[in-house]
């Protein structure tokens, strides 16, 4: 498997300050992150984002040698009130501007439901064409705004959103065909609880659709009644073997993000994937899948 850079969301660690954060990420021997600005005591999404603010998360990340690998920056993309969906855009700008400040390369994102409560949470309105128009909408306007600050947007297909399956997320790609738009690859978002006894095939697709264009990927575990996160990686039901494998059929070289469990389990569980990536690294051990091939 090619070089994996394992890194951490810096929300694992709940701290009072930003520099306090960095130095529990350091101590966790992980020198890479995946930000929040909530990390920084300011909202993921902010109104403002000081200079000085910026200075101390750049020299707090500095002090520890640890690389920003991208910033979070969720919001709801097709929320049904359309003033939501434009200041969701306003901050993005802003958010942007910090980013290329800081030479954070990606921004990640939430396509969105029409759920007006719950970025997260599926709504049966997901599927009609009026919530695919509005994410086009606001995509275009946000694809704009990276290209405009040399910026990586990534969205992560997750099955409580408008793009729910790597075949939606597939046909945004195909509809804006633009270098500033990827993917977050997080196979615990991609199963439901009845596709847990098929998810090495439901994976082989979502990488034969996706691969090239991934450009980070989640390590976070899934529980058995098909519940993501909560669980250190290597307590629940995610076959790891296979999905590292497809990462390295590939070529993936990371970053890799670990979350979704306690801060007490953020050592134990970078043991573990590290120790999962070794044995990926060896495909005589275990072999190794071919490039998976998109199915028509």
């Amino acid at each position: 498997m090619p070089p994996v850079n394992l890194g951490i969301f810096a929300k694992t660690f709940p701290r009072a300050t930003v520099e306090e954060v960095f130095a529990a990420v350091g101590a966790s021997g992980l020198r890479c992150v995946q930000f929040n600005f909530q990390s920084a005591g300011i909202p993921t999404m902010a109104d403002a984002y000081p200079v000085l603010l910026l200075k101390r998360v750049q020299r707090a990340a500095a002090a520890r040698a640890i690389a920003i690998a991208a910033v979070s920056g969720t919001w709801n993309m097709i929320h049904p009130d359309s003033r939501l969906r434009r200041a969701g855009l306003s901050r993005l700008r802003k958010l942007a501007r910090a980013c290329r400040w800081l030479g954070v390369p990606v921004i990640t994102l939430c396509t969105g439901t029409r759920d007006p409560g719950d970025m997260w949470r599926h709504h049966p309105a997901n599927d009609h064409p009026s919530a695919w128009k509005d994410l086009e909408t606001t995509m275009s306007a946000a694809i704009r705004i990276a290209r405009m600050h040399r910026l990586t947007l990534a969205i992560e297909p997750e099955t409580g959103n408008v793009v729910n399956s790597p075949f939606k997320a597939r046909r945004l790609l195909d509809t804006f065909k633009s270098p500033n738009l990827k993917i977050v690859m997080d196979p615990a978002n991609l199963l439901r609880p009845e596709d847990l006894g098929h998810q090495r095939e439901i994976l082989a697709q979502a990488f034969a659709l996706l691969g090239p264009d991934i450009i980070l990927a989640h390590a976070k575990e899934l529980g058995a009644e098909g519940q993501s996160g909560a669980l250190a990686p290597g307590a629940g039901v995610l076959d790891w073997d296979h999905y590292l494998a497809l990462l390295r059929s590939v070529n993936f070289k990371g970053p890799l993000i670990l979350h979704g469990f306690a801060e007490a389990d953020a050592v134990p569980s970078a043991i573990f994937v590290r120790g999962k990536i070794a044995a990926a690294s060896n495909p005589a051990a275990q072999g190794t899948p071919s490039p998976p091939q998109p199915q028509t």
